[in-house]
């Protein structure tokens, strides 16, 4: 097989990689919209009771809970427990901001 045949096949096996990232990307996005329409819910009800806007308790269980899943998945626990930590403080800014 001549190196343009091979360059040729590794070009199209690249696009179909992209392709898929591309639409992995598109999924996490919506996701994350859906997860922070149902944390906005719980940021407001814990807004009008008067209750803290974060639970280091579930936090931590949550933390626990996907690097578990993380490792199951094959996917490095270090980077799924910064994954959470961003999200959660993003979450936890949202509930102050509903404070206001």
């Amino acid at each position: 097989m001549s190196a343009v045949v091979e360059n040729s096949a590794a070009q199209e096996e690249l696009l179909r990689h992209r392709a898929s990232i591309d639409n992995l990307d598109a999924a996490l996005i919506h996701i994350l919209a859906e997860r922070f329409r149902h944390t906005k819910a719980v940021g407001a009800l814990k807004a009008a009771h008067e209750m803290p806007p974060s639970d280091p308790a579930r936090e931590e269980r949550q933390v626990a809970r996907l690097r578990e899943l993380a490792i199951s998945a094959g996917l490095d626990p270090d980077f799924a427990e910064k994954l959470l930590a961003f999200v959660i403080k993003e979450v936890i800014q949202h509930h102050e901001a509903q404070r206001s």
